[in-house]
């Protein structure tokens, strides 16, 4: 992939029309990601397809106009170096943390000066009233352009529109310190809200954190040197020490050690890696040395993957968020009838001040999108990548989990435990013949039987063609070799067998009750049979007993393997229900009859998997082995082979919930009795403006709280 770097003047267009040209610039061909912010736009392609630089600015200058388009557009490097925060240009809440800082600085710095004045010089301060009234003026101005701008172009008002009724309110009523205090709790309410939005998002900004300048590759002659991270190409050989991040996806060539993949992942505990397994960009060397041979660097990584999903998640809204703003909009006018009532029957401009210094649109926007950016960060965290704030809202209703068994329940990684053979043929025989029909197949059957052949060292037999047939087996004719004489050769299950009336089948005795049958014939006769066993993971039993006692009601399993594997894994795990030799449009077909009935998560990691995860309100491609397939279809990647990650993100989205429904109700309860008592002249407009801002401010904190793993009984309660 390759990414542009587009400027854009600051101050040239509205938020909305960003998130539109966003949605825009994702439907374009070829457009893998879109995020456009205040300065720039980041548009990330797929490289070597149609889609260029040229074609970006098209779609940009379309969209936005072409007066937006400034000079310097930059094609970012397709390299490492790309992950490193410290070459990322500043985000947009840094941009605002910064500017609320400044202004709240500003703003505190006059007030305690006017303070000072009023308790020191009661005469000087009583003379500085258009100096007063000037200095409260010129410290409104965005929120003078914004609040009328916003009324006049969208013939709605919003808070700010509010505000700067009170603003001019006050100076007209010839005590702009009251506007002044409003002003200065209203800046440092609105730098700690960004504060705490930004450390919400920490999260993303640790993940992409590479810090690699230089790796060790490894030249022909065995000998390492040391060369920048952005001259690493896919199938180099490089180096990784003890205490070193990867910098690449690859493949273990040489060496064994332990690597932390917290960040791929999520677990905590090292990994194990030796020859022939993956490691992934951002893991780090806890013990040991690797050798590894490149496969994907910069932006084709696993960790470039997990940036660009994180990024697009945040920018991908929640039905709530949405249902929020609504909200909040409808309820602006409030204050305004409220302050009219309140001025007809009293005719005090204090009281007046009162109501249109509350609202209820900063505590239910901000906290709403504090909320759900904390859980997708916390996700992320966790190694659960989420993609839109959308299903984080799902979550919580899920009531009906559908999980895949091969590679989902079980480890996905078979290995072959015994083979039964017809009279006069041998077991090398068998397994060189089932290896050479599955030798271009991925499926987690065909890798067990290809290790075996390779651990016997055995010599496999080309193959003229083969023909897979989905969820039956593979079809190829191969020359004579061993004690076959050549011909056509089937290799899968016992209906694939009889389908095409293969004689002399047999039923061998399983060495374990959950072991499957590969049937193995040619020329028309049984050769051969192979029993693989493909163990159930660890702690999947507690990960299903967490769903239950998280608010999932039912819990059924699909598999396209035969019913009495399926029936004797569904008995120890506790399932409601399972379907055994489902095709994978049956499976696709089950998960739309089940969305009649509920709210559907489904689970998988094939592509015959994929239909399923689409039909299902919440797809989630789990595990380290899940095809890209899979992973695109998804709508949740778990990276983890941990089960449990299953509860924790369903906790994750119930828990959110929460306190989105929380930070509603004390929002609309606080404002509402500060109103009341605003309205009554209980309360002075410096306290009211205390209270509003300090309810905005607290929802905000408490859905920040999101950030916070929760104590054990909590997480257990909670279904994580």
């Amino acid at each position: 992939m390759i990414t542009i770097k587009i400027p854009l003047p600051a101050t040239a267009f509205e938020y909305t029309e960003c998130a539109r040209a966003e949605a825009k610039l994702r439907s374009c061909p070829d457009v893998v990601s879109a995020v456009i912010g205040k300065g720039s736009a980041k548009i990330t392609l797929i490289e070597g397809s149609k889609a260029s630089k040229a074609m970006a600015l098209l779609c940009l200058s379309k969209i936005l106009g072409s007066r937006l388009i400034g000079k310097g557009s930059q094609v970012v490097k397709n390299s490492a170096g790309v992950l490193n925060p410290k070459n990322a240009p500043e985000s947009d809440i840094d941009g605002d943390f910064r500017s609320h800082r400044t202004a709240a600085c500003v703003s505190l710095g006059f007030f305690l000066f006017f303070e000072a004045l009023k308790r020191f010089s009661p005469t000087a301060f009583a003379g500085t009233g258009l100096f007063r009234s000037v200095a409260v003026l010129l410290m409104s101005a965005n929120l003078l352009k914004s609040g009328i701008g916003s009324a006049i172009k969208e013939r709605k008002p919003n808070a700010d529109t509010l505000t700067v009724t009170a603003v001019l309110a006050s100076v007209a009523a010839g005590r702009p310190e009251s506007s002044l205090t409003l002003l200065t709790l209203s800046n440092c309410a609105e730098m700690l809200t960004t504060y705490a939005a930004r450390r919400a998002r920490s999260n993303i900004k640790k993940l992409v954190a590479l810090d690699v300048r230089d790796v060790w590759i490894v030249d022909k002659d065995g000998t390492e040197r040391k060369v920048p991270v952005e001259q690493v190409k896919p199938g180099m050989t490089i180096t990784v020490h003890t205490g070193e991040k990867i910098c690449v996806d690859g493949t273990v060539v040489k060496g064994q050690a332990a690597v932390d993949q917290a960040a791929i992942t999520g677990e905590s505990a090292p990994a194990a890696k030796k020859r022939g397994d993956k490691a992934y960009a951002g893991s780090v060397v806890s013990l040991g040395d690797l050798t590894l041979k490149v496969e994907r660097v910069g932006d084709d990584t696993s960790l470039a993957r997990i940036v660009h999903m994180v990024e697009d998640a945040n920018n991908r809204r929640a039905p709530v968020q949405n249902y929020a703003d609504s909200m909040a909009t409808a309820l602006v006018p409030v204050s305004f009838i409220a302050a009219v009532i309140v001025y007809a029957a009293t005719r005090d401009i204090q009281r007046v001040l009162n109501m249109l210094f509350i609202d209820f649109s900063c505590g239910l926007k901000l906290s709403t999108a504090t909320a759900i950016s904390a859980a997708i960060s916390r996700a992320a965290k966790s190694g659960i990548l989420v993609k839109g704030g959308s299903f984080i809202e799902e979550a919580s209703h899920i009531d009906t989990v559908i999980l895949d068994k091969t590679g989902t329940i079980t480890r996905g990684k078979p290995a072959v435990v015994n083979i039964a053979t017809s009279e006069g043929v041998s077991p090398d025989t068998v397994l060189r013949l089932a290896a050479s029909a599955e030798l271009h197949s991925k499926h987690p059957m065909a890798v067990s039987i290809l290790n075996e052949v390779k651990r016997r060292k055995l010599e496999i037999p080309e193959h003229k063609d083969t023909r897979t047939i989905v969820a039956r087996g593979i079809l190829a004719h191969i020359e004579k070799t061993g004690d076959f004489s050549g011909g056509a050769v089937l290799v899968g299950s016992r209906i694939f067998m009889q389908e095409h009336k293969v004689r002399n089948l047999i039923d061998p005795v399983k060495t374990s009750p959950t072991s499957s049958f590969i049937y193995v014939s040619g020329a028309g006769r049984l050769l051969g049979v192979i029993e693989t066993d493909d163990p159930v993971r660890d702690d999947f039993k507690r990960a299903i007993n967490r769903m239950r006692y998280g608010g999932v009601e039912e819990i059924t399993m699909l598999t396209g393997d035969n019913k009495d594997v399926a029936s004797v894994i569904a008995a120890n795990l506790g399932l409601d229900d399972f379907r055994a030799e489902v095709m994978p449009e049956d499976k696709a077909s089950y998960v739309a009859k089940a969305r009649r009935l509920g709210n559907v998560l489904m689970v998988g990691d094939g592509i015959n998997d994929a239909p399923a995860l689409a039909y299902a309100d919440i797809g989630v491609a789990m595990g380290s082995g899940c095809t890209d397939t899979a992973m695109e279809t998804a709508d949740v990647t778990i990276n983890s082979e941990d089960p449990l990650k299953l509860p924790e993100f369903i906790g994750i989205g119930r828990r959110t919930m929460k306190l989105v429904h929380e930070n509603f109700r004390v929002t609309i309860a606080v404002n509402t009795i500060a109103m009341m008592m605003g309205a009554l002249g209980l309360i002075t407009p410096l306290w009211a403006s205390v209270v509003h801002n300090a309810s905005t401010l607290g929802v905000v904190l408490n859905s920040a709280r999101v950030l916070i793993e929760p104590k054990k009984k909590e997480r257990a309660s909670q279904g994580e």
